[in-house]
């Protein structure tokens, strides 16, 4: 068994030191399921193998659960930090009772100790829900530049339109002009005509 705990601790970051006393086996059995369906193992042991298989591993790292090895004592371990502590406030809110207790919580390193910090673990982050927050967070300048490029371009576009139009308004004088200049080429023809008959004149 201390084997068998020793590879379970070695395994997970994550692990709560529960209390079943005075729970049922219908309820124990109940709660076996509550946690397979969420992918926490639960193992009930003897506190002293408990407490042997952790100081086999490294007896200063665990040093803070010690004081919460006494009566009845379930072992959950999980992933994810904070699934058998919902399991646990959903088993006692279903059952209205108040087992399983918790006894004291080792997360990712740190030590929860005391039932009353159930509501806490509940609400802890988990790696998933931290990375998307930060992706959410760098995400987030990135939007607001494309806003305001996308609003930019929304400003110019009336622009482009009277840019547009406005050489087809100037053109329309520009192809005008030769018509009114046409008369005043052909004002030259009059004078020429009597300067080709002085010479005749003349001979």
């Amino acid at each position: 068994m201390i084997d068998v705990l020793k590879g379970k601790f070695s395994q997970y970051n994550n692990f709560y030191i529960t209390d079943t006393e005075s729970l049922t086996v219908a309820q124990i059995s109940d709660l076996r399921r509550h946690c397979f369906n969420k992918q926490v193992e639960m193992k009930v042991a003897k506190n002293t193998l408990i407490k042997k298989a952790l100081e086999s591993i490294d007896a200063e790292k665990y040093s803070g659960v010690y004081d919460s090895l006494h009566k009845v004592t379930a072992l959950l371990f999980s992933e994810n930090p904070k699934e058998p502590a919902l399991i646990l406030a959903g088993f006692r809110k279903a059952s209205k009772g108040e087992k399983p207790s918790l006894k004291a919580a080792f997360i990712n390193g740190d030590v929860f100790v005391g039932d009353n910090q159930l509501v806490a673990l509940t609400k802890i982050k988990t790696k998933n829900e931290l990375i998307g927050e930060v992706i959410g967070l760098l995400q987030s300048p990135i939007q607001r530049v494309l806003g305001a490029l996308q609003n930019k371009d929304a400003a110019k576009a009336p622009e482009a339109v009277v840019e547009t139009a406005a050489p087809v308004a100037e053109a329309a004088p520009a192809a005008e002009a030769p018509v009114a200049v046409a008369p005043a080429a052909e004002a030259p023809a009059t004078p020429e005509a009597p300067a080709a008959d002085a010479p005749a004149a003349e001979a």
